[in-house]
């Protein structure tokens, strides 16, 4: 498991990096994003990857690396507007956003690895089209609960399914390197 830690770090610090670029760039700007526009564009980029795996043929120069980062970044996002809430003009600094990027990854990387010692690994046997699946499973998961008020009977909440959403994101990136 001491290896699944070193391979989950090293893909969240490429998300990272990629996260704080962007910030520099654009600033906060998704800030103003509801939380059902930043599910719907995760949910675009695992239809795109799922779509990859199907047809095989690409017309866009990116491949189901890319997306997968912005599946993880999009959904560290969301965390951070499921705490902070949505506003009308982006609010917060590079450092501010990243110090919430950090917290949020670390909160779920804790239920990963405690995830990973209940079920021992299982997600290693697992193909990488199968977690694209579960990924997408996840995501009409949260839009029911969004159209549900957030509101649920018995289920976990929007939060876990996001950070499930993260963990299968990043496990698909660890298959995808050791291919």
């Amino acid at each position: 498991m001491q290896n699944t830690s070193k391979q989950y770090d090293a893909v969240i610090n490429t998300c990272r990096a990629l996260f704080t670029n962007k910030m520099t760039d654009y600033g906060s700007a998704w800030r103003i994003l509801r939380l059902p526009s930043l599910t719907d564009q995760i949910f675009i980029k695992a239809q795109r990857i799922r779509g990859l795996q199907q047809n095989g043929v690409r017309k866009v120069d990116e491949g189901e690396q890319s997306e997968f980062i912005g599946i993880i970044n999009y959904s560290v996002m969301a965390l951070i507007q499921l705490e902070k809430g949505v506003v009308e003009q982006p609010d917060l600094t590079t450092e501010e956003a990243t110090i919430l990027y950090d917290e949020k990854v670390a909160l779920t990387k804790t239920l990963m690895q405690n995830k990973n010692h209940d079920y021992g690994e299982a997600w290693r046997d697992m193909r990488v089209s199968s977690l694209t699946d579960l990924i997408l499973q996840k995501l009409l998961r949260v839009k029911q609960i969004e159209d549900n008020s957030g509101k649920t009977i018995v289920s976990e909440g929007i939060d876990a399914n996001y950070q499930d959403i993260i963990n299968y994101a990043i496990f698909a990136l660890i298959h995808l390197k050791e291919e």
